[in-house]
């Protein structure tokens, strides 16, 4: 792993320092950047030349737009592979052509990836428009996530925009070891389930200096996912930065060693948050701190809630199996749109346990006083607590 690890980071540096290395650039192999020529065979058969490379390699997409459906890009490849995308990869704006699979694009069973640059587009507004105004079920149940991560191991992804994805913009899962640094991530703030970065069942994850505004939460956690930093996020239009949902199902794993700094939160409905379904479950959130953040005009900028069911409708009446405990908020200030600056719904039968509130500065934009809510939470204050702790 070690040596792997080494070599990727040498192929970066080389790249980076315009070292050799071999370059495949997706024309040479048929694409064209026109908007309206399908390039995804081109995409195709460019990356299997790349991945059987001999030398590290670089995957070239050149000025222009350049028009793929679904595309599967997978390994294991010969030596690592930077991606570099100068111009925009784009879908097609009818999006029945990509909603049949999970993932628009997609990388898996790789160790050694960079994707450099560039932009994304899904064309996502028929969607969400599709989704806003049926109520008979005729809209597809679910769009694809425009950039997937699947078992990558070593796996960077830097100053690429990803904008209008029909649901999730970037997904890393079952990874391990993986840097995500100078992303830019938008769609408005009434897209459905348009969620900036979702991290599930992997390690050792880093995200940091990126801007995400989105209709859903600019970066999400889910179970399974150990040893994360993320920092100097801005997040805002957005749900905010959240740990779940959880226990969806009874064998779930946990969320465990994440920590999130010194990021601003600008008008979301959230700031930071863990959210569990009411259900039984045997997944747990353990060993987590939340440091130096900002929230403007954010309507809850510190919640725990174990009663998530976002749409009221068949909400489970259970009590949340999820054990919640060493949970830091330090040094957050800021404005809530609401009263309830900080709120703190935990499970009956497993009492949130060992959470430190220390120097919190959170003041209700409104006339009246912020407050905070607690129910079945055990823990203690450091420092200048404002509104007073409720525990």
């Amino acid at each position: 792993m070690k040596s792997s690890y080494l070599f990727l980071i040498i192929f970066l540096f080389s790249n980076a320092q315009g070292g050799s290395g071999s370059i495949f650039e997706v024309t040479n192999y048929g694409a064209r950047g026109d908007g309206i020529t399908d390039s995804t065979n081109a995409f195709l058969t460019t990356w299997k030349a790349a991945c059987a490379s001999s030398t590290p390699a670089t995957m070239k997409i050149p000025d222009g737009d350049y028009l793929i459906t679904n595309a599967l890009f997978v390994g294991p490849c010969e030596n690592p592979v930077m991606v570099e995308i100068i111009g925009t990869v784009v879908a097609p704006v009818d999006y029945n052509k990509i909603v049949n699979f999970s993932y628009w694009i997609k990388f898996k069973s790789i160790n050694g990836l960079w994707i450099k640059g560039g932009t994304l587009d899904a064309k996502g507004k028929g969607y969400w428009d599709c989704k806003s105004k049926s109520s008979s079920g005729t809209c597809p149940s679910s769009g694809p996530t425009s950039l997937t991560f699947e078992s990558v191991t070593n796996g960077k992804i830097s100053k690429l925009t990803s904008k209008n994805s029909l649901q999730i913009h970037i997904s890393i899962h079952k990874s391990k070891n993986t840097t995500l640094s100078d992303i830019n991530i938008s769609a408005p703030g009434d897209s459905p389930n348009t969620d900036g970065i979702h991290v599930e069942a992997s390690s050792i994850t880093s995200i940091s200096s990126s801007t995400i505004g989105t209709g859903d939460d600019c970066i999400s956690i889910g179970p399974g996912t150990f040893t994360t930093s993320i920092h100097n996020i801005a997040c805002g239009p957005g749900h905010g930065i959240s740990i779940g949902s959880l226990a969806r199902r009874v064998n779930e794993d946990g969320v465990k060693d994440l920590k999130v700094s010194n990021s601003n939160f600008i008008g979301t409905t959230n700031g930071v948050r863990i959210k569990t379904w009411a259900n039984p479950s045997n997944g747990y959130v353990n060993n987590i701190l939340f440091k130096k953040l900002i929230m403007n005009n954010v309507r809850n900028p510190i919640i725990i809630d174990q009663k998530y069911c976002p749409n009221n409708i068949n909400c489970p009446t259970q009590s949340s199996g999820i054990k919640i405990s060493n949970v830091v908020y330090q040094n957050i200030k800021g404005t809530s749109a609401t009263k309830a600056a900080m709120t703190f719904i935990c499970s009956s039968s497993n009492v949130c346990t060992s959470i430190l509130l220390q120097d919190i500065n959170l003041s209700y934009i409104g006339t009246s006083a912020a407050k905070s809510n607690c129910e079945n939470i055990l823990g203690a204050t450091s420092g200048t607590i404002s509104p007073k702790s409720c525990f």
